[in-house]
């Protein structure tokens, strides 16, 4: 099992950047992907971004691409989230998980962490 921390949430105005941290403990050798996923009031969870543990390939929502830049940090056990250009509708619960079940897109994970919140203000 891996556990996951997230952190860098917060309040910006939109046109800001925030940068989200995912840090991984335990069983982090068995980690394959890393991907973050974001839940706004009255929505469904939806994915953001997600990446390969070992070869770095990224995967990216059309509504965050070319604004957010998804990272790791082996050494670390820890992912990143660096979200440029915010905007109000990016205003949501951002989530961390590991271990995909089958597509990373797809939002069946084995590990979630707690969330942080992101708000965006107009």
């Amino acid at each position: 099992q891996v556990q996951l921390v997230e952190s860098g949430g917060g309040l910006v105005q939109a046109g800001g950047s925030l940068q989200l941290s995912c840090a991984a403990s335990g069983r982090t050798f068995s980690i394959y992907a890393m991907g973050w996923f974001r839940q706004a009031p009255g929505k469904e969870r939806e994915f953001v971004a997600a990446i390969n543990w070992s070869r770095g390939y990224t995967y990216y929502a059309d509504s965050v691409e070319g604004r957010f830049t998804i990272s790791k940090d082996n050494a670390k056990n820890t992912v990143y989230l660096q979200m440029n250009s915010l905007k109000p509708e990016d205003t949501a619960v951002y989530y961390c998980a590991t271990d995909p079940r089958d597509s990373v897109y797809s939002g069946n994970y084995a590990s979630w962490g707690q969330g942080t919140q992101v708000t965006v203000s107009s």
